[in-house]
Protein backbone atom coordinates (compact mmCIF):
# COMPACT_ATOMS: atom_id res chain seq x y z
CA UNK A 1 0.00 0.00 0.00
CA UNK A 2 2.21 3.24 -1.28
CA UNK A 3 -0.70 5.36 -2.32
CA UNK A 4 -0.64 8.74 0.07
CA UNK A 5 -4.42 9.16 -0.10
CA UNK A 6 -5.12 5.32 1.11
CA UNK A 7 -2.49 6.13 3.68
CA UNK A 8 -4.07 9.54 4.92
CA UNK A 9 -7.19 7.55 5.07
CA UNK A 10 -6.07 5.00 7.36
CA UNK A 11 -4.72 7.96 9.90
CA UNK A 12 -7.52 9.95 9.95
CA UNK A 13 -9.91 6.77 10.41
CA UNK A 14 -6.81 5.38 13.37
CA UNK A 15 -7.13 9.18 15.14
CA UNK A 16 -11.01 8.82 14.80
CA UNK A 17 -12.83 6.14 13.69
CA UNK A 18 -15.78 8.08 13.38
CA UNK A 19 -15.02 11.21 10.89
CA UNK A 20 -17.34 10.92 8.04
CA UNK A 21 -16.42 10.23 4.43
CA UNK A 22 -17.62 13.34 3.72
CA UNK A 23 -15.18 15.19 6.09
CA UNK A 24 -12.26 12.57 4.50
CA UNK A 25 -13.38 13.44 1.37
CA UNK A 26 -13.42 17.76 1.86
CA UNK A 27 -9.67 17.25 3.72
CA UNK A 28 -8.43 15.17 0.42
CA UNK A 29 -10.27 17.10 -1.92
CA UNK A 30 -12.47 13.89 -3.15
CA UNK A 31 -15.99 12.78 -3.25
CA UNK A 32 -17.46 10.73 -0.21
CA UNK A 33 -18.31 8.26 -2.89
CA UNK A 34 -14.83 7.47 -3.92
CA UNK A 35 -13.67 7.71 -0.08
CA UNK A 36 -16.30 5.05 0.15
CA UNK A 37 -14.78 2.82 -2.44
CA UNK A 38 -11.54 3.08 -1.13
CA UNK A 39 -12.23 1.90 2.63
CA UNK A 40 -14.37 -1.03 1.23
CA UNK A 41 -10.81 -1.95 -0.82
CA UNK A 42 -8.82 -1.27 2.29
CA UNK A 43 -11.30 -3.45 4.51
CA UNK A 44 -11.13 -5.93 1.90
CA UNK A 45 -7.26 -6.36 1.98
CA UNK A 46 -7.60 -6.18 5.77
CA UNK A 47 -5.81 -3.10 6.71
CA UNK A 48 -8.18 -1.79 8.41
CA UNK A 49 -9.90 -4.43 10.71
CA UNK A 50 -12.29 -3.32 12.70
CA UNK A 51 -14.08 -0.06 14.28
CA UNK A 52 -13.66 -0.19 18.44
CA UNK A 53 -14.33 2.99 20.81
CA UNK A 54 -12.21 3.51 23.33
CA UNK A 55 -13.34 2.68 26.63
CA UNK A 56 -11.97 4.39 30.48
CA UNK A 57 -11.32 1.06 31.91
CA UNK A 58 -10.94 1.89 35.49
CA UNK A 59 -14.40 3.72 35.42
CA UNK A 60 -16.33 0.54 33.95
CA UNK A 61 -14.62 -1.71 37.24
CA UNK A 62 -11.17 -2.52 35.64
CA UNK A 63 -9.29 -0.34 37.59
CA UNK A 64 -5.95 -2.93 37.17
CA UNK A 65 -3.96 -4.04 34.90
CA UNK A 66 -1.52 -6.82 35.10
CA UNK A 67 1.35 -8.39 32.77
CA UNK A 68 1.75 -12.28 33.01
CA UNK A 69 5.15 -14.38 31.35
CA UNK A 70 3.57 -17.42 30.64
CA UNK A 71 5.69 -21.05 30.38
CA UNK A 72 4.17 -23.10 28.71
CA UNK A 73 4.37 -27.27 27.96
CA UNK A 74 3.07 -26.50 23.93
CA UNK A 75 5.48 -27.76 21.33
CA UNK A 76 6.97 -25.31 19.05
CA UNK A 77 3.99 -23.45 16.73
CA UNK A 78 1.02 -25.19 19.03
CA UNK A 79 -1.04 -22.18 19.68
CA UNK A 80 -3.89 -24.24 21.67
CA UNK A 81 -2.91 -22.64 25.58
CA UNK A 82 -2.77 -18.70 23.77
CA UNK A 83 -6.19 -19.71 22.16
CA UNK A 84 -7.72 -20.74 25.59
CA UNK A 85 -5.85 -17.41 26.73
CA UNK A 86 -7.11 -15.16 24.56
CA UNK A 87 -10.84 -16.47 25.43
CA UNK A 88 -10.14 -15.24 28.57
CA UNK A 89 -12.96 -12.12 29.41
CA UNK A 90 -10.05 -10.48 31.44
CA UNK A 91 -7.32 -11.15 28.80
CA UNK A 92 -6.66 -8.20 26.63
CA UNK A 93 -4.25 -9.22 24.77
CA UNK A 94 -2.04 -12.40 24.22
CA UNK A 95 1.74 -11.92 22.38
CA UNK A 96 3.82 -14.96 21.38
CA UNK A 97 7.71 -14.18 22.54
CA UNK A 98 10.59 -15.34 22.03
CA UNK A 99 13.32 -15.84 25.12
CA UNK A 100 12.21 -18.71 28.35
CA UNK A 101 8.61 -17.31 28.29
CA UNK A 102 6.28 -18.37 25.81
CA UNK A 103 3.65 -15.86 25.99
CA UNK A 104 3.07 -12.17 27.34
CA UNK A 105 -0.39 -11.32 28.55
CA UNK A 106 -1.99 -8.67 29.12
CA UNK A 107 -4.97 -9.15 31.66
CA UNK A 108 -7.35 -6.23 33.26
CA UNK A 109 -9.39 -6.90 36.17
CA UNK A 110 -10.53 -5.15 39.16
CA UNK A 111 -7.88 -5.50 41.79
CA UNK A 112 -5.71 -7.86 43.65
CA UNK A 113 -8.07 -10.28 44.73
CA UNK A 114 -9.77 -10.48 41.44
CA UNK A 115 -5.97 -10.91 39.71
CA UNK A 116 -5.35 -13.56 42.19
CA UNK A 117 -9.22 -15.34 41.13
CA UNK A 118 -7.97 -15.01 37.40
CA UNK A 119 -4.86 -16.52 38.28
CA UNK A 120 -6.04 -19.73 40.31
CA UNK A 121 -9.40 -20.62 38.56
CA UNK A 122 -8.92 -19.61 34.85
CA UNK A 123 -4.90 -19.43 33.95
CA UNK A 124 -4.33 -21.99 36.49
CA UNK A 125 -7.08 -24.61 35.16
CA UNK A 126 -5.37 -24.86 31.54
CA UNK A 127 -2.97 -27.66 31.80
CA UNK A 128 -0.12 -26.77 29.55
CA UNK A 129 0.82 -23.65 31.79
CA UNK A 130 3.61 -24.75 33.38
CA UNK A 131 4.29 -21.36 35.28
CA UNK A 132 3.43 -17.19 35.27
CA UNK A 133 5.48 -14.70 36.13
CA UNK A 134 3.06 -11.25 37.30
CA UNK A 135 3.69 -7.55 36.46
CA UNK A 136 1.84 -5.46 37.80
CA UNK A 137 1.22 -2.20 36.76
CA UNK A 138 1.82 1.23 38.98
CA UNK A 139 0.48 3.76 36.57
CA UNK A 140 0.19 3.67 32.83
CA UNK A 141 1.83 6.88 31.01
CA UNK A 142 1.05 5.81 27.14
CA UNK A 143 -1.06 3.05 26.25
CA UNK A 144 -3.18 2.24 22.48
CA UNK A 145 -0.51 4.61 20.33
CA UNK A 146 -1.29 5.15 16.90
CA UNK A 147 0.66 3.79 14.22
CA UNK A 148 2.92 5.60 11.90
CA UNK A 149 1.35 6.11 8.96
CA UNK A 150 3.09 8.87 7.03
CA UNK A 151 1.39 9.93 3.36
Amino acid sequence: MNDSIDRTILAILQENARTTNTEIGRRLELAPSGILERIRKLEKRGLITGYHASLNAGQLGFGMTAFLFVQTEDRVGDTTTARRLGQLAEVEEVHHISGEDCYLVKVRCADHDDLGRILKEQIGAIRSVKSSRTCIVMETIKEGGLLPIKP
